[in-house]
């Protein structure tokens, strides 16, 4: 047991906010990046392809107009983890985002199994955006790159790609050699493709309330009806769908459904109306809208390369995701102005929507609009990933390689110059259809331990920050001794946290973690379960959860003073871990799968490993044979002293 326990002390060791103070103040990389340079970076990682394309099969398959509400609804849910990224941000201003706000909080394990998914995450999202700017671009010349790569380089293997995406690695390589001159000729690009992005969805949302027709969002039954109709008719005469304003097929409008002269099973689209949907569509949106923000977290990343971070850092958040909320919400306001909802083409909704109000010679502007969004959203994949990698390095958990920086470029090359290898590579040779998930659970896990480190760090005696000296009097004020335990869950005596108050939220906290997995995963899978049985849990998990949480509304909160500090604490981080794990909970088994396989990997590295070369563990073993040499003096003392006293 002793041997056990002294594991587990190892697994949970944590990095100090002294120390890490120190580690950013330190820093050997180049303090360069403004609020500015940030805004940009977030905008532009966050701010991708999605809103090119994913407004159109989100509006057309579950939610129609009221995509409006999806949006906000998921940025409600966005705005909630990036409120918890800009305190943590204001708290600990230092490279590795997520990474280091959970070593601080929850300790060593957890914040390698967070850094190794956030590793993961980067990975995969810039080899999927890299294959989505290859083919962007080779649609823009005629499709010649595809046709040739089919013909000559195919390769038939499971798991790999059609054909190696060359001119995608390129671009990577590229990209990586930016990132590898500096940091702030990085955020130049970033700048740069950004305001032309930004420029062309603008140019969209005005040119679309030119021509928006409020009658879309009032579509009938009937209307769809005819639709439906009209469509599978014409592909009975011309055998053939195509059309200068339809880009629907005959597939997705089910033709076999033709019954007496009539298409009378119109549901494939819904009521028709602001809401064809109903709010169960609304909130299906709202789950997939919500990967429309995925990428703000890229700013936490840059902790040691901003001139002021901890008020930088939380301002460039909230605008980025405010500017994002903007963007998506015009964008999908004038899209379903402009075209009936069910006659949106997924693939291509905004080209689509030109071309049926007959302005074709919108589709350049669009096409230029798309090619900057996916160059900044790939730079965005790919700054922070070596970040990740530095800062695990630093710290011993990963190989120590990894963490030099280059003298003359100020950036960790190395890192770099590997973080983008893996990703080319990725993009070079495998599928990234299977793999695109994956990457989901790294970042909604990311989300959720930041929120919980939140909640964890309010009802903790105050602790030295970056711009606070260590108090010791806080941490040894205790509750008066007569109180019992109820009295100290539901009516404390102090109003500053203790060492008590601090583990009676910690244990609530833990509840409310664990308990959020078994909620969502009953409302997940309800439609099967048995009713009486899944609403009967429902409720009592349900209660335990809000008991929980009155609890943790009963304790102190700490009064360190912040630059910025998320409002509605515990409720606000409480309803974003919910909203989280109800997300992981949507993704497949097969997903859950590919990323055990991919903790195994990582977790090997941490064991044999990162488990004895950690700096923290350095300093935990150094601390504790400090106090064995010390102890027999100490003991000594008090033999002295008392025999004194006698």
């Amino acid at each position: 047991m002793p041997a056990l326990n002294r594991v587990l002390r190892h697994l949970m060791r944590k990095k100090t906010f002294l120390d890490a103070a120190k580690e950013s103040l330190q820093t050997e990389l180049a303090r360069c990046l403004t609020t500015t340079d940030l805004v940009a970076l977030g905008v532009g990682s966050t701010l991708g392809a999605g809103v090119y394309v994913l407004t159109g099969s989100v509006a057309r398959d579950k939610t129609g107009p009221a995509i409006v509400l999806s949006f906000f609804v998921a940025a409600v849910a966005s705005v909630m983890a990036g409120l918890c990224y800009a305190e943590f941000g204001a708290r600990v201003p230092k490279a590795g985002s997520a990474y280091v706000y959970s070593y601080v909080t929850v300790g060593e394990i957890w914040a390698f199994i967070i850094g190794w998914n956030l590793i993961l995450e980067y990975v995969i999202g810039t080899s999927s955006v890299a294959r989505a700017w290859s083919e962007n671009v080779d649609a823009l010349l005629g499709g010649k790159f595809r046709k040739f790569s089919l013909t000559y380089l195919k390769m038939d293997l499971p798991g790999f790609a059609e054909y190696p995406d060359f001119f995608a690695f390129a671009v990577i390589l590229v990209l990586t050699g930016v990132l590898c001159f500096g940091v702030k000729e990085s955020a130049l690009f970033s700048k740069v493709f950004t305001m032309v992005n930004i420029c062309v969805i603008l140019f969209v949302i005005i040119a679309g309330s030119i021509v928006a027709d409020p009658q879309n969002w009032r579509r009938s039954t009937e209307d769809i009806r005819l639709h439906i109709a009209n469509r599978c008719v014409l592909s009975k005469d011309t055998r053939t769908t195509s059309s200068p304003n339809v880009s629907t097929t005959v597939t997705e409008l089910d033709c076999s459904l033709y019954q007496n002269g009539t298409y009378e099973k119109h549901k494939r689209f819904g009521d028709g109306g602001f809401l064809p949907y109903g709010f169960s569509g609304v909130a299906s949106g709202a789950a997939t809208c919500f990967f429309g923000f995925v990428g703000f977290d890229i700013i936490a990343t840059t902790g040691e390369e901003v001139k002021n971070p901890q008020k930088a850092i939380p301002v460039s958040i909230v605008i980025s995701l405010l500017i994002v909320f903007f963007a998506y919400v015009g964008i999908s306001v004038v899209l379903t102005l402009m075209v009936p909802y069910y006659m949106m083409d997924v693939g291509a909704p905004l080209p689509n929507a030109f071309s049926f109000v007959q302005w074709n010679w919108a589709v350049i502007p669009l096409a230029i609009g798309a090619t900057c969004a996916l160059s900044s959203s790939l730079l965005g994949g790919l700054f922070p990933m070596p970040r990740i990698v530095y800062a695990m390095a630093q710290d011993g958990l990963i190989f120590r390689f990894l963490a030099r920086i280059n003298k003359k470029f100020k950036t960790p090359l190395i890192a770099t110059i590997l973080s983008g290898l893996l990703a080319a590579i990725m993009v070079l040779l495998f599928d990234l259809e299977d793999l695109v998930d994956m990457m989901s659970i790294g970042t909604l896990l990311a989300y959720t331990l930041v929120a919980i480190c939140v909640l964890i760090l309010r009802y903790q005696p105050d602790v030295p920050t970056a711009n606070k000296a260590d108090d010791d009097t806080f941490m040894n004020r205790q509750y008066g001794q007569d109180q019992s335990l109820v009295s100290r869950c539901f009516n404390p005596s102090n109003n500053l946290p203790t060492k008590q108050s601090g583990n009676i939220s910690y244990c609530c906290i833990v509840v409310i973690g664990g308990l959020s997995f078994i909620l969502c995963g009953i409302l997940v899978h309800f439609s099967e379960i048995p009713y009486i049985p899944a609403v009967t849990a429902i409720a009592i998990v349900a209660f335990v959860i809000l008991c929980a949480t009155i609890i943790i509304m009963r304790q102190p909160q700490s009064q360190t003073k912040l630059s910025f500090s998320v409002p509605l604490v515990p409720i606000l981080p409480i309803l974003s871990v919910i909203c989280n794990v109800y997300l992981m909970c949507e993704l497949s088994f097969g997903t859950w799968i590919r990323f055990a396989v991919w903790m195994a990997i990582g977790l090997s590295i941490y064991i044999f490993y990162g488990y004895k070369q950690s700096s923290e563990g350095r300093r935990f073993d150094s601390g504790n044979r400090n106090q064995e040499m010390l102890a027999p003096l100490a003991q000594d003392e008090h033999q002295r002293t008392a025999k004194a006293q006698l």
